[in-house]
């Protein structure tokens, strides 16, 4: 049985895509985002197939090398496959807040941003729908965060005792996270408009470059909003770990396509 938007009320929400990444560790010479999990199925194709039944607008974040590989590929990429969505340029890898947040003048107007991570191939329609519906219910600002259990997360986010977000470890950044902690989704869903750009300011001013990485992150960012801008968190647990998975080695996407064999022969039964 496949899963279906009817109930989402629509309301001016933009997604984001950043997917700016080369895709090295994947060990591909073309976009990460453009790889194929099946034949006639790209990691952009499964993420764009979900937002487009909640988003109002898509915006796909590139790097140089990725708008050149969608303009020589321009019949395959830019027919269906773009509907809805348009490209954003990120020039250098400076990290996911300098790919959201450069993109501003394409989402500044809308009410809500959906933040998705450009790996992010099993995406769960039933967990957007339940944190659109849960965050248009929410005090305003606020910020609306799938979280699931972790073994061995590799991001972890910390509550304290009133659901507030109070740290964010990042292994990438040399941080310990603690087994069985909560992990993200790849999804993200913040108040738009000029509060979440004056926040963003408000950070900037008083951030830092990652200790190892070096980039403009994004995720201390969001406990910017918990802890210093007082923004409203809502947590959504799910319970599939295979929600968190993104595609960043050939065992990731060796995963994908097993997956995705499987739920396409249930969707035909």
């Amino acid at each position: 049985m496949k899963e279906t938007a009817s109930n989402v009320s629509r309301h001016r929400l933009c997604a984001i895509v950043p997917a700016a990444g080369r895709g090295s560790r994947l060990g591909v010479d073309i976009p990460k985002v453009f790889v194929p999990i099946l034949p006639d199925v790209t990691i952009w194709d499964a993420v764009r197939g979900k937002l487009c039944q909640v988003a109002d607008r898509i915006i796909l974040v590139l790097s140089p090398e990725g708008i050149k590989y969608v303009e020589n590929n321009r019949a395959k990429f830019m027919g269906e496959t773009f509907d809805k969505a348009e490209m954003a340029l990120q020039v250098s890898p400076l990290g996911m807040g300098d790919a959201i947040f450069g993109a501003i003048d394409l989402w500044r107007e809308c009410d809500d941003l959906l933040v998705v991570w450009g790996d992010q191939f099993n995406l769960s329609l039933r967990t957007l729908m339940a944190c659109i519906e849960l965050h248009a219910h929410s005090r305003k600002p606020a910020l609306t965060l799938p979280v699931v259990r972790a073994k061995q997360p590799y991001v972890e986010y910390v509550f304290d005792s009133s659901g507030q977000l109070t740290h964010i470890r990042q292994s990438r950044e040399g941080d310990v996270c603690d087994p069985g902690g909560f992990s993200d989704v790849g999804v993200f869903l913040l108040s738009g408009g000029s509060a979440l750009s004056e926040e963003w300011s408000r950070y900037r001013a008083g951030s830092v470059a990652g200790q190892m990485t070096g980039e403009i992150n994004f995720l201390p960012f969001l406990v910017h909003l918990s802890t210093h801008a007082k923004w409203t968190v809502n947590r959504y647990e799910t319970h599939d770990p295979a929600e968190a998975i993104g595609i960043n080695t050939q065992e990731d996407l060796a995963f994908a396509r097993q997956l995705l064999q499987k739920k396409r022969l249930y969707d035909e039964e």
